[in-house]
């Protein structure tokens, strides 16, 4: 997710106004920015910009990442390295936040500095944050919108998705290289660095609709309320419910009349959060902002 802030700050001097370049450099942001950030700038005048952030507030580490047989020491290479590197302008004896993929996070302090590749030293020593007592099922969206998806999903602490069919979606979607493993497991990961989470979401495919609703839903809302997001004819979205549940969300045009039929057979309840269409992206914050 990438907020934009208007600030003024003078220390900010370009050399012409209405100009797009990246701050390298530090600057002073207020108290919630966390400084393993990339910012690009739209200067407003001399001393007003709009920046828009990009955010990696944690560094991800997977086992192979490990030297020496122990968790003590891990090379850090790759956009990872990049990132530390263009854009904190990482030093030797710097400490970084670093978590271990569905492990601990912790610290890691620059041991020495190469080219393409970071030696930190380790120390794991904090769970990562409590997952949220939610099951995500969408209908595959657009694959630009699938990436937004999937990353504001993980950074929201959903554990457990499920893509699925449904008539409005268009048929050259499965086709797309986003749903291929490693392409769904990035995005997952841009999510987590930016919650500073490290528990990889699971993600499950299903092409078939009616299999799918029939055979399966029964048992995966099992302990949970569900509730699916239709914006014709539906309840308002209630605010924390306070117990676990499971959404559905259609693509934007909703889910068609025989496809919420099947999931009110399955006991889940339509809600809306007002008379807009929203994109599936757009749609999961809004719905789970309330629910949760």
């Amino acid at each position: 997710m990438s907020p934009s802030y208007v600030f003024r700050n003078e220390a900010v001097r370009p050399h012409r106004p209405h100009s797009c370049v990246p701050l390298i450099q530090k600057i002073v942001f207020p108290h919630c920015f966390s400084h393993h950030l990339k910012c690009e700038a739209v200067f407003l005048d001399r001393h007003c910009a709009i920046v828009k952030v990009h955010g990696m507030n944690l560094i991800i580490l997977e086992e192979t990442d490990f030297t020496g047989g122990s968790r003590t020491q891990a090379l850090i290479t790759g956009r990872s390295y990049d990132h530390v590197v263009s854009v904190i302008g990482i030093h030797k004896g710097d400490a970084l936040k670093v978590g271990l993929l569905n492990g601990k996070m912790g610290s890691g302090t620059v041991v020495d500095i190469g080219k393409g590749k970071l030696l930190i030293d380790v120390a794991l020593d904090t769970d990562p944050p409590p997952p949220a007592p939610v099951t995500l099922i969408m209908a595959l969206p657009r694959p630009k919108s699938l990436k937004k998806a999937l990353e504001t999903a993980a950074s929201m602490g959903v554990k457990k998705i499920c893509i699925i069919e449904s008539r409005r979606v268009e048929k050259s979607y499965w086709t797309s290289p986003v749903l291929e493993p490693d392409s769904l497991r990035e995005h997952l990961i841009l999510g987590l660095e930016q919650a500073r989470d490290t528990v990889l979401p699971d993600v499950q495919v299903r092409r078939r609709f009616k299999p799918f609703v029939e055979d399966e839903v029964p048992l995966l809302i099992q302990g949970s309320r569900p509730f699916v997001a239709h914006p014709y004819e539906s309840a308002e979205c209630p605010y924390c419910i306070g117990r676990p549940l499971t959404l559905a969300i259609g693509p934007e045009g909703g889910f068609i009349p025989y496809e919420i039929g099947k999931f009110r057979e399955c006991g889940f309840e339509p809600v809306t959060v007002g008379p807009r269409i929203l994109r599936v992206e757009t749609a999961i914050p809004a719905f789970l902002g309330r629910l949760l």
